[in-house]
């Protein structure tokens, strides 16, 4: 029994070693000449990637944009690589397309909030609405853009911190860009005995001596409201939006300071009441 076991065993080694070996045989050019293929195909997708990058960045093209192409084109020509290596085997592709399509459309419904952010990742790549520099406002949320993803766009404030927005709360919503600076509005009451002419040029000149405010736009001074106690001065100028705050307490100091030299007064609030006697 056992020397019958034993050549059952043998015979089933046999016919492996025989089937091994013909696959060998049939079909080893067809593997090696896929594997050289498919390794060809990455080197290619490699080389087409850094081309592509390179011909962006020499063409001021956006980093997050350049970084998308590139990465799309370098994915495509693997996918077709990989179509030729599988055809070199005798595969047909056409059932694995299938089976991808099916994968995809169920990933599809269960990962909806995912992929709404990806979608709306690719389209602000595509479209360009801020680029990373600029000052934004979204949802409220004002801050300089870091960095743009697919699923998510990243903003920095003064403070340091990082605000993190997915990409589907930005897309098909108000959207303010003010590019690298922020706009800085403030209201100073002036007394109605003095001239308002001088108080704009003096304020003027204070705001010129400060190089972070920018010069274009230019400072927008003017005569905004007439109050009970004063003749209220509207003042508008553009700074960094990287030290906003800063630059902002720098200048209302430069104004009052400004102010005050040329003996132009800041009244406070004041009302005048009178007791009328009733005669008898």
């Amino acid at each position: 029994m056992d020397e019958i076991a034993l050549k059952e065993e043998l015979e089933q080694l046999q016919n492996v070693y025989t089937i091994i070996t013909e696959f060998v045989v049939e079909y080893s050019f067809q593997i090696f000449g896929a594997m050289i293929i498919f390794i060809i195909g990455l080197w290619v997708a490699g080389k087409v990637q850094r081309f592509i990058a390179a011909q962006c960045v020499k063409h001021d093209v956006d980093v997050t944009l350049s970084g998308f192409i590139s990465n799309a084109v370098r994915m495509l020509v693997i996918v077709m690589v990989a179509v030729i290596a599988l055809g070199k085997l005798g595969i047909s592709v056409a059932p694995f397309i299938a089976a991808v399509g099916a994968l995809a459309l169920g990933a599809g419904l269960a990962l909806q909030g995912m992929l709404s952010n990806y979608a709306a990742g690719v389209t602000i790549i595509l479209t360009r609405p801020f680029v990373v520099g600029h000052t934004v406002k979204i949802q409220g949320v004002i801050g300089v853009v870091k960095e743009i993803t697919l699923g998510m766009t990243i903003l920095t404030n003064e403070e340091g911190d990082e605000i993190r927005i997915p990409n589907k709360h930005i897309v098909g919503e108000i959207l303010h860009n003010s590019f690298e600076y922020m706009l800085v509005e403030a209201s100073i009451g002036i007394s109605y005995n003095d001239d308002p002419e001088q108080a704009i040029a003096t304020l003027g000149t204070a705001l010129a001596s400060i190089d972070a405010v920018a010069k274009d736009p230019a400072v927008k001074i003017g005569i905004e409201a007439f109050g009970d106690s004063s003749i209220n001065l509207g003042i508008r100028f553009w700074v960094p939006t990287k030290n906003y705050y800063e630059v902002k307490y720098s200048a209302n100091l430069k104004m009052f300071q400004a102010l005050k030299q040329d003996g132009i007064t800041i009244p406070f609030p004041q009302r005048e009441v009178r007791l009328l006697s009733e005669t008898v």
